[in-house]
């Protein structure tokens, strides 16, 4: 028996807070390091470019995402079926899922490449909602293009990540997430100070840097020692196999399409009634021109820094999902509890941590980005993010729970469920509470939004999981009596 099957029997015997560890901690630093890589890369836009260009990389915020979206849907389902068939001792059908992912990214690649290359421009006014100044719009424009024509390796590199860390390769994965940032880390300032190629540069390192990663996953996929590998077999669609990993993924695909249009409405609410509150923080300060503009660039900081706690929650519970799917398909119902239990604690510390810097310290954070020295609106966009930040982390703490609760339902198999909660805190709180507050109070009411939909969100998870909970103890103890 080769230790990487070692490895993966080992989901259903050992420690789970050592499990956990096992699997999350690498799945942290892979995570955390990739949204650190996209914080850095917008302290490199912003002081060697300008605020301008941050407001252009925030209008390209939700494109990215509905693009991801794609990707998370065929990676995550995927890796979610793995992980239960392999709980199930049936490694034959793990590899066919593995083949079949491969094809849906390839397909789903290539079309969304296609369509957003095709319709870039009207697509940008979409998302900006008709009102960003043309310098913003053409840095959206420039950076889009060149990360459009990469598209396919993006759904690939990140897809075959998933499936690595669900059979049985966390580190591994960590590695190669590790090196792609790496990679941009070097490639970045020299594309965007040495050769003077501004947010084109950002966009290029990014592809290169995953061009490199993909061939290291394809490297592992081919090799004979690898536990899961490629079999020209697998390489056939099987509408079964299909099926099961897009009802799995809608959730993650849903919640990544809200987030999309999330960011969109949110852009446009700024871009109209930005200056406009008696509480906001500027009135005159503009790029090119445009006011708003200042608070999408600082709604754009915003999330690259909530990003980043987030991340790490994701890192947890990617480190839970194979060893939650396992259990779950060996009927170990005791062991999913208690590492369900595991990962909300770990999260609610990690989102606790993240209210307590941005609630603090929201100033220190937002001068990272932008230097107030480079003129008004550079300053002006500093006090938005402090501003913004202070008030959209008020209830942080426990949004943790909520995403790993979110999560949960989609790694046991409960599709329905998943995609109901990764719609509620974006489509049934936020966009209305958006449509009410931001017209009234102004950036302010977009900021307060946030809270008032994250608390909703996480009463609403909170009941269906303790429902969940309580079944899966009445099936751990229907076991028991068979034995």
């Amino acid at each position: 028996m080769t230790a990487e099957q070692n490895s993966t029997i080992s989901l259903g015997s050992d420690s789970l807070g050592k499990l956990l560890a096992r699997y999350a901690i690498p799945a942290i630093i892979a995570m955390a390091s990739s949204s650190l890589y996209h914080i850095i890369d917008s302290i490199f836009i912003g002081n060697g470019v300008g605020g301008a260009a941050i407001a252009g990389m925030a209008i390209t915020l939700p494109i990215m995402n509905i693009a991801s979206a794609f990707g998370a849907m065929v990676g995550v389902g995927a890796a979610a079926r793995i992980s239960i068939r392999l709980g199930e001792g049936n490694k034959r059908a793990a590899e066919h899922i593995l083949g079949n992912a491969v094809l849906l990214n390839l397909v789903l690649g290539v079309a969304i490449m296609l369509i957003f290359l095709l319709f870039l421009d009207p697509i940008l006014y979409f998302f900006s909602g008709g009102d960003a100044g043309e310098q913003t719009l053409q840095y959206a424009r420039d950076f889009m293009q060149i990360i459009m024509f990469g598209n396919i390796v993006t759904h690939l590199y990140l897809g075959l990540n998933e499936q690595l860390r669900a059979s049985g390769y966390p580190r591994k994965a960590m590695y190669i997430m590790l090196m792609a940032m790496a990679i941009c880390l070097v490639l970045n300032p020299l594309f965007i100070y040495g050769f003077g190629w501004g947010v084109k540069g950002s966009a290029w390192a990014t592809v290169i840097a995953q061009s490199v990663a993909l061939l290291v996953q394809i490297h592992h996929y081919t090799a004979p020692s690898s536990f899961l590998r490629f079999k020209r077999a697998s390489f056939r669609f099987n509408r079964r196999i299909v099926v099961a990993i897009i009802s799995i993924g809608m959730a993650p695909f849903l919640l990544n399409l809200c987030a999309s249009f999330v960011t969109r409405f949110m852009n446009t609410a700024l871009l109209e009634y930005g200056g406009t509150g008696a509480d906001d923080v500027i009135q005159a300060a503009t790029f090119d021109g445009n006011v708003g503009d200042v608070y999408v660039g600082a709604y754009g900081i915003m999330n690259r820094v909530l990003l980043l706690f987030i991340m790490v929650v994701q890192g947890f519970n990617q480190g839970m999902q194979p060893i939650v799917g396992y259990n779950y398909g060996a009927k170990q119902y005791d062991r999913v509890i208690k590492v369900l239990k595991y990962t909300i604690i770990c999260a609610t510390c990690v989102t606790t941590v993240a209210f307590l810097i941005g609630y603090f310290f929201p100033t220190q954070v937002a001068s990272l980005f932008v230097d107030s020295s480079n003129g008004a609106a550079d300053k002006a966009m500093v006090d938005v993010v402090a501003q913004g930040l202070s008030v959209a982390m008020l209830v942080f703490p426990f949004v943790g729970f909520q995403i790993v609760a979110g999560s949960f339902f989609q790694y046991i198999g409960r599709a329905p469920l998943a995609m109901f909660l990764s719609t509620t805190r974006q489509l049934l709180f936020l966009l209305p509470l958006l449509a009410i507050l931001a017209p009234k109070y102004g950036a302010m009411g977009a900021w307060m939004s946030m809270p008032i939909a994250d608390s909703a969100a996480i009463v609403v998870a909170g009941t269906l999981l303790i429902v969940q909970v309580r079944k899966l103890r009445r099936m751990e103890r229907d076991l028991r009596r068979t034995k």
